[in-house]
């Protein structure tokens, strides 16, 4: 994709011997939380964050984390790890039966959280990167980090909507890949019902 940007972070190693990518992890980041459109992000994932600038940054400017793309708000798109390569972004993590996801999986942050729905633009962005990336690895799925993580992490929450992305990529010509984000029981396309596990029923948006 030509209009993505190149950050390289030095949060990488190489995959394991044999390890291709398998998995598309979507995840949610904003920094400071709730808030959108600063540098924050691309600084974590650089190891530039200023433990003096925001009082969360003082709890979290010693990890060393990374993903291989970043989708802000506006759409722009921003890599920060090659695919071929193993970014830090998943943690204690297992997908159907397999443990240490980031050995074979890219990940994917959109610049959001648990409490705000996020942008169309985000969607349309990501609908064309989960098609370029499946066309060039063997991706065999597409999930959420609360899906890897369940009971650790909730991103990328309860405001997004995997019905959306599905029928945006159906309406694309890439039902292939469509199939990729339902198999694992998401919203059918053009069902904008938002929740997935391991959200309750009572925390549904209205």
């Amino acid at each position: 994709m030509d209009s993505i940007e190149f950050i390289l972070s030095p949060n990488f190693d190489p995959r394991p011997d044999g390890a291709a990518p398998e998995l598309i992890v979507i995840h949610a980041i904003s920094l400071p939380p709730e808030r959108f459109g600063g540098p924050g992000v691309e600084q974590l994932f650089t190891n530039r964050l200023d433990p003096a600038e925001h009082p969360y940054y003082a709890q979290i400017h010693t990890l060393r984390v990374s993903a291989h793309y970043f989708i802000r708000r506006t759409g722009e798109t921003l890599c920060f790890v090659p695919p071929e390569l193993r970014a830090w972004h998943a943690g204690v993590s297992s997908w159907r039966g397999r443990e240490r996801c980031n050995d074979f999986s890219i990940g994917i942050e959109l610049e959001g959280c648990d409490t705000l729905p996020f942008e169309p633009v985000q969607y349309e962005a990501l609908a064309g990167l989960l098609a370029d990336l499946c066309t060039r690895f063997p991706i065999a799925g597409v999930a959420g980090h609360s899906d890897i993580a369940p009971g650790r992490k909730t991103d990328p929450g309860p405001w997004f909507s995997w019905g959306r992305l599905s029928a945006l990529l159906v309406a694309a010509d890439h039902a292939q890949v469509a199939r990729l984000v339902t198999l694992e029981g998401a919203a059918a396309p053009g069902d904008d019902g938002l929740l997935r596990w391991p959200f309750p029923v009572t925390g549904r948006p209205a």
